[in-house]
């Protein structure tokens, strides 16, 4: 339910204020991903007046932006709050294609540390710095042999693990030897490898000692999805579709802490994720009316629901 900020980006008008322009709507979360919940929402009275012969559930997490962080809170809740459904759909924008698999995501906080002194004396000491910049260059050691032998996934377009450096800080003064410095970084990963062992692998990477003066902390993950098109479930929902095909997305979504719930999960929601977190952001109002179509076929009241 949250949304990405808007600080530094040139919109044109308000970017909480939904606007018309045209055949589009424009504002911060139109299409990631306020205009999916807008259309279950809308739908829900009807649903409740008309009950269909599969109940509708909505659950509404938070923080989602910032790594996931309110869904490991809700998830233990959703079970015993709503039941077990047949069926989990995480709207996050496909263009309304069935996605059936994301890659999983770890983000890290690497604290190095070294000894203070003075720059003219700077072989004498440990330089932070120099200790990220080890650490970096075994980041890119491990994501080298990734690239060239590491598990493939089909379907993605870059089907192996990645690793990431996002940020490098450290420092206070050019004439003075660094005590510490931080380097933010990530691994997304593909079903097949653990990203605790691809963080040992770097570890191991790095030269003698240097562990040593590294500290690691988790600061968020969230699962992968591989789910099975072939379930019946999520084989349904596919003849509802303009376009059955399963497809994998690069992005990552909550859908994985459903499926690890043994959840038929899938990821289906209007708007492309390319319009997301950009300035004017926007979906066109067809989008809206094929998801809600899409909605109304699925909780049709019991006594129309399609066959399968």
């Amino acid at each position: 339910s949250d949304v990405v900020p808007v600080a530094g980006q040139d919109w044109t008008g308000d970017p909480f204020t939904l606007t018309q322009r045209g055949d589009w709507l424009v504002g911060r979360g139109a299409t990631d991903m306020k205009g999916f919940l807008a259309c279950v929402l809308a739908r829900a009275e009807r649903v409740q007046s008309a009950p269909p012969l599969h109940p509708m559930r909505i659950a509404l997490s938070w923080d989602e932006e910032l790594g996931c962080l309110g869904i490991p809170e809700m998830i233990d809740h959703v079970l015993p709050s709503l039941g077990r459904p047949d069926l989990v759909i995480v709207g996050e924008p496909t263009s309304l294609r069935l996605c059936t698999g994301h890659k999983g995501k770890a983000a890290y906080r690497a604290t190095c540390r070294g000894e203070p002194g003075h720059s003219a004396m700077a072989p004498q000491f440990t330089n932070a710095l120099h200790l990220a910049a080890d650490l970096v260059q075994a980041l890119r050691a491990v994501q080298a042999r990734l690239a060239e032998t590491g598990a493939r996934e089909p379907g993605y377009e870059i089907g192996y693990s990645t690793l990431h450096v996002g940020k490098l800080s450290g420092g206070v003064a050019l004439n003075m030897v660094p005590e510490l410095a931080t380097v933010d970084f990530e691994i997304r990963h593909v079903a097949a490898d653990d990203p605790a062992e691809l963080l040992a692998q770097v570890i191991a990477a790095l030269p003698e000692g240097v562990a040593d003066r590294i500290a690691v902390d988790e600061v968020n993950a969230y699962p992968g999805l591989a789910a099975d098109p072939t379930d019946p479930a999520i084989a349904a929902l596919a003849t509802q579709l303009d376009d059955p095909a399963p497809v994998k997305v690069s992005y990552g979504t909550e859908a994985g802490f459903f499926a690890a719930l043994g959840l038929p999960t899938v990821v289906c929601g209007p708007g492309d994720m390319a319009d997301g977190h950009q300035p004017n952001e926007s979906i066109a109002t067809a989008e809206l009316s094929r998801c809600t179509a899409l909605i109304d076929r699925l909780t049709a009241p019991a006594d129309k629901t399609l066959p399968g």
